[in-house]
């Protein structure tokens, strides 16, 4: 018989309670801030392929940033492990999934890789993210004996308050005023 150490068999029950909060392949992050990133986990209980959904919602911003990665994990009679295919960033007006009005918004497709990221902002067209209910649609395949774990965040820039974009304003025009009376004086010496 085969001795393991208890801690050991702690991580095991902390895998395995991890895996089964983590089972629901949708899962809600709720309101996202400004600030920090928001991260999320999801667990894959068996090896083969799965789509998975983390619902949330954007305050209009000036761009987000999104990322999953894979967390590969092992130890005796188990291993986590995945392989990401897909990442797309879908706008959910209405906060119901999948009864038409969803519409992709970006997405980020990368055979058998490791991670994935995607960016949404002013280069998208638009200057200013109307925020609102969202979700992300992650896919692969575990490939682990057990199944496989990834992780992932949410990033938001804010939106300038209107004393900031005053304030901004206001610099540029000094800016601006000091580099044409600079102009003036230097034309006013060369005649001289």
């Amino acid at each position: 018989m085969t001795k393991f150490p208890l801690k050991h068999f702690a991580v095991a029950a902390m895998l395995s309670g991890a895996c089964v909060a983590a089972q629901a392949a949708q899962q809600d992050l709720g309101n996202i801030p400004f600030g920090p990133p928001t991260p999320f986990s999801g667990a894959v209980l068996a090896p083969g392929p799965f789509s998975d959904i983390v619902t949330f919602t954007l305050p209009a911003n000036l761009g987000s940033g999104y990322s999953v990665i894979n967390f590969p994990l092992s130890g005796p009679g188990f291993s986590f492990n995945t392989i990401l295919n897909t990442l797309g960033l879908i706008s959910n007006p209405d906060g119901i999934l999948f009864n038409g009005d969803d519409t992709t918004v970006k997405t980020s497709i990368l055979p058998g890789g490791n991670s994935l990221s995607l960016q949404w902002g002013p280069g998208d067209g638009n200057f200013l993210q109307a925020g609102g209910n969202m979700y992300l649609s992650i896919g692969g395949i575990a490939t682990g004996t057990t199944g496989g774990i990834y992780s992932g965040a949410i990033s938001v820039t804010p939106v300038p308050e209107p004393e900031v974009w005053a304030m901004m304003l206001i610099g540029v025009g000094l800016v601006g005023f000091r580099l044409r009376h600079r102009s003036k004086q230097a034309a006013a010496a060369r005649f001289a």
